[in-house]
This record gives C-alpha cells, structure tokens and sequence, in this order.
C-alpha cells in the first residue's frame, strides 16, 4: 500500500482516489438561436444602465409586441365568434330544458317558438362565421401580413 492513497474504508470497493465528478452540462444562453421558439427574438435584451440614446437601435418589425398583437387579435376572434354560436345553443338548450311552455307557444300556422328557435340556429352560426371572417380580414390579416414581410426582408 502507498502512503499516497488512502486506506481502504470497510465498505467501499474503489481500489484507488475517487475519480473527479465530470463537469455538469451548461444549456446554451437564453438567446441561442436553437433553443428560440418561433416568436421568439434572438436579439439580446438592451442594457439597463446605458442611457437611451443613438447607440440604443430601433425596434425591428416583428418583434415581441407584434406578434402579442397578433395572438390577442387571434383569439379575441376566436372567443367572439365561438361565444356567439355556441351562446346561442346553450341558451336554445336551457329554454327547452326548462321553459317548455314558452316554446310551445305558437307562432303561425303550424309553427311554435321552440321551431323558429330552433331554426335560426344556422343562420346564427352562419352569422358568427360571418363575422370571425369579417373580422379576421380587417384586424387578424393585414398584422399577419406586415410580420410576414418583415420576415422576408431579413
């Protein structure tokens, strides 16, 4: 036995020193291209202390604010247009559930309210189509497009 290494301790098999630990894996930083997701800027965050001046550059199109922009625009679209045909049966679903006398009133001929109800369903959902298109080619489009070409140009 050399007087360099210790002594064996009664539980331990390892013949010699204990290997080193193996140095820990690191992830890349935060603004490693290949671990961005697609909206995310691989431009670093500026620095807090310099002051605001000529050396401070301008945001670039497409950057955080505008796609926040366009996922709100989206799924404000979304929620309205899913409220209103969706809104329209559950409360057509309640009246029949528990206001049947109010449905089977009637209306003309042989019609009663519970029908008509009942009928003006497509031309709710229609409606809400309607819209969610109406909408999305006002609002949700022309930010998808201003994105899209200031993706191009990079």
């Amino acid at each position: 036995m050399s007087h360099g290494t210790p002594p064996p301790t009664p539980h331990s098999s390892w013949p010699g020193p204990l290997p080193k630990p193996a140095p820990q894996h690191r992830p890349p930083p935060p603004h490693h291209p290949d671990y961005l997701l697609p909206w995310q800027s691989s431009e670093t965050a500026p620095d807090p202390d310099s002051p605001n001046g000529a050396d401070t550059p301008a945001p670039t199109p497409g950057s955080h604010s505008d796609l926040r922009r366009l996922r709100t625009a989206y799924r404000l679209l979304r929620r309205t247009a899913a409220l209103i045909a969706l809104g329209y049966f559950v409360v057509f679903l309640l009246l029949s559930g528990y206001a049947k006398e109010l449905l089977d009133r009637p209306l003309f001929g042989g019609l009663n309210l519970g029908l008509a109800l009942g009928l003006c369903q497509l031309p709710v959902t229609l409606l809400a189509i309607r819209l969610y298109e109406r909408t999305a080619r006002r609002t949700v489009d022309p930010l998808a497009a201003r994105l899209r070409r200031a993706g191009a140009a990079r």
